[in-house]
């Protein structure tokens, strides 16, 4: 485990596509395009052994049937038959293996995007693969799901260790930020992560991954409860009673317009 290490492979127009690898063999996660990854195995000489899928969106999965065509790999995924590509269906509490990569992922059930999202954990390394669920400063639009079932999907990842490396899958993170300021703009810990990653995009550089700490301290979808935040949805007349989820799937809804 101590020689894993995780590539980031950029594809469209703000994903990574994440590769685990071990300098010799490598398991890839949502790989939405084939291309970007044949060319990293090539460039970094490594043996694709596994695909890892969190969800059904074209941009995670499409590149399957064009990397099976290069090597014949077991592809896990969410229990869904419209992967067709999926030889492993998962569930909660299921563990896939991975034995050329010594390599151990607990599976997470997530949905709120998308029905059947699921996430990976790497306890060893502290490790998270989530997918659309949780993004840097934010988190994935209600494509399917309702705010009851993100937010415990949400609260889920939340009690992984602080220490846990959030690897998602989309550079959204400035946009997530700018909202973020919006609805707590008194968060001292949030205006330095402003600044910080701003410099990492300005010389080019992905904001990803980020980590748990980082996201209980910044993240408005993880702090919704958080009095500066509720006053400022009551402010903007787009919360009443903050009971249950109304808060959370407050935030949700502005973010879904916030420009």
């Amino acid at each position: 485990m101590t020689s894993l290490h995780v590539l980031a492979i950029p594809a469209f127009e703000d994903n990574y596509l994440w590769l685990i690898h071990d300098g010799t063999h490598a398991a890839v996660v949502d790989p939405g395009d084939a291309a970007p990854v044949l060319a990293a195995l090539e460039t970094h000489r490594l043996s694709l052994v596994a695909i890892l899928l969190t969800h059904h969106h074209a941009d995670h999965v499409a590149g399957v049937p064009t990397l099976l065509q290069h090597v014949d790999v077991p592809v896990y995924g969410p229990h869904n038959p419209a992967i067709a590509t999926i030889t492993h269906p998962l569930a909660e509490g299921d563990i896939v293996t991975l034995p050329k990569l010594q390599l151990s992922l607990a599976v997470l059930q997530v949905p709120g995007h998308t029905l059947d999202h699921i996430a990976y954990v790497v306890a060893e390394k502290d490790w998270l693969f989530c997918g659309d669920t949780l993004f840097a400063g934010g988190c994935g639009r209600l494509f399917e799901g309702t705010p009851q079932q993100m937010a415990a999907s949400l609260q889920k990842l939340a009690t992984l260790p602080g220490r846990t490396v959030v690897y998602c899958t989309h550079e959204y993170t400035m946009a997530n930020l700018r909202f973020a300021a919006q609805v707590e703009p008194g968060n001292p810990a949030l205006i330095e992560r402003m600044s910080r990653e701003q410099k990492k995009r300005d010389a080019g550089q992905p904001t990803l991954p980020s980590t748990i700490a980082l996201e209980l301290a910044t993240n408005p979808f993880l702090r919704s409860h958080e009095p500066e935040i509720v006053h400022h949805l009551q402010r903007a007349g787009r919360l009443e009673q903050d009971e249950g989820v109304a808060a959370f799937a407050a935030l949700r809804l502005w973010k879904n317009t916030f420009r």
